[in-house]
């Protein structure tokens, strides 16, 4: 697993500070995990993390490489905001399997296992293997700071998006794209003949630039793509590429 900075958040107006920011709906603290991003007011991707409930506090687990620009943006909207944002080194667990007692299931998808914050070690897990199975993006792979929108990059499917709550950065934007556009491009699954650095650029039998191949896996792979030019073979450097996904994606309205 990636390193992980788990962020303490205190004081009386904790939830609703959070609330106005983020995409998702922090009463869902309530039930458990919440997975959810912060976006730009032009609604692109900024940072992605886990909301965790723990009595009269927040945590919040985000990539640690991303955790030192989260407290920034955070502090700058915090005005006089009862709120106190505290780093802290605790450690994050994950695994599979049934949820342990003290532990969370991930909010994202069944086959992600759970997520715990009590010191107890994490199980060896293949989890690349499980995203690419369930179109799952990872921070600062797929997903990319001041570049991804969060619908393509599966964040409805996935539970990281609220179109009910009320407002936060980034929710006209987000909303539109929801419900007055089709998507033509978006994470899918492919499959990868060869092995190529993460970023790689893909492109169609005719030269045509179609998107970005990421994480590679046993012969499967996630790429950001033009749905309508990644019906046929493509190449990322040396590797053979193919969509697993492109034909169902094109015939689904909502995607376009």
């Amino acid at each position: 697993m990636s390193k992980r900075t788990i962020i303490e958040v205190t004081g009386n107006d904790r939830e609703d500070f959070l609330e106005n920011l983020v995409t998702n709906d922090v009463g869902r603290l309530k039930d458990g995990l919440v997975w959810t991003a912060l976006l730009t007011p032009q609604g692109k991707y900024l940072v992605d993390f886990f909301l965790v409930p723990e009595g009269d506090k927040i945590l919040i687990d985000v990539a640690e490489d991303m955790a030192a620009g989260l407290l920034q943006r955070l502090s700058l909207y915090k005005l006089r905001a009862d709120v106190q944002l505290t780093p802290t080194d605790r450690p994050v667990a994950r695994g599979l399997g049934p949820c342990p007692e003290g532990a969370f299931a991930d909010s994202r998808h069944s086959a992600l296992g759970w997520r715990a914050y009590d010191g107890r070690p994490s199980e060896d897990v293949d989890f690349d293997a499980i995203r690419i199975s369930h179109l799952v993006p990872e921070s600062g792979v797929e997903l990319v700071p001041n570049e991804s929108y969060p619908l393509e990059m599966n964040f409805e499917a996935l539970n990281g998006v609220d179109f009910r709550k009320g407002c936060y950065v980034g929710q006209e934007v987000t909303a539109r794209m929801k419900h007055k556009t089709t998507l033509k491009k978006g994470l899918a699954r492919v499959s990868v003949d060869g092995e190529v650095p993460s970023g790689t650029e893909l492109v169609t039998e005719d030269g045509k630039s179609v998107g970005t191949l990421f994480t590679q896996n046993g012969g499967e792979g996630l790429a950001y793509l033009r749905f309508d030019r990644a019906r046929g073979p493509m190449t990322a450097g040396d590797a053979q590429v193919m969509c697993t996904d492109c034909d169902e994606s094109l015939k689904d309205p909502e995607i376009g």
